[in-house]
């Protein structure tokens, strides 16, 4: 069986940033997808999300992202990697990790500083309402924001 696209990255090298994963052409449509991997920690070699934080970040995000003015009608996915060490983020078009790179940081912004009640975080809403951590989620988010997307470089774009 032919092994996807995504398992043909070398995790041993990656380093956390935002990365063009694919793009997908559609044919019946007259736009491309875009999958962003944006990759909050090193694979294998530090810790991964816990469940708590990144579900209260995929709930943020997701919020943002869908209404957001621009992005609102651009935004197809975002949610968490298996492998708990970041997100993929689904949008209509082709644009760079460069280009992406601004919402990105606005949205890290959001989730570090988000004061209140998680949007979705009910028994109605959601399959795992309880499974949230809203103070590691804003740590979590504050941290990539400072330390990875802040000062993005060569190397935090491009897959090795």
């Amino acid at each position: 069986m032919k092994k996807i696209e995504s398992f043909q990255v070398d995790h041993i090298k990656l380093n956390k940033g935002v990365y063009v994963s694919r793009i997908d052409y559609m044919s019946d449509q007259s736009y491309a997808l875009t999958t962003y991997d944006i990759r909050m920690k090193l694979p294998n070699r530090e810790p991964v999300l816990n469940t708590g934080e990144i579900h209260t970040i995929e709930h943020l995000g997701a919020t943002f992202l869908r209404n957001h003015d621009i992005y609102n009608q651009n935004t197809i996915y975002f949610g968490p990697m298996g492998c708990r060490t970041g997100f993929y983020l689904i949008l209509k078009g082709e644009k760079t990790s460069l280009e992406v790179l601004p919402i990105i940081s606005e949205m890290f912004d959001y989730i570090a500083s988000f004061e209140g009640e998680i949007p979705g975080a009910d028994p109605v809403s959601c399959g795992n309402y309880s499974d949230m951590n809203l103070e590691v989620a804003k740590r979590e988010a504050l941290e990539y924001k400072k330390n990875v997307l802040d000062h993005m470089k060569d190397e935090n774009f491009t897959y090795p």
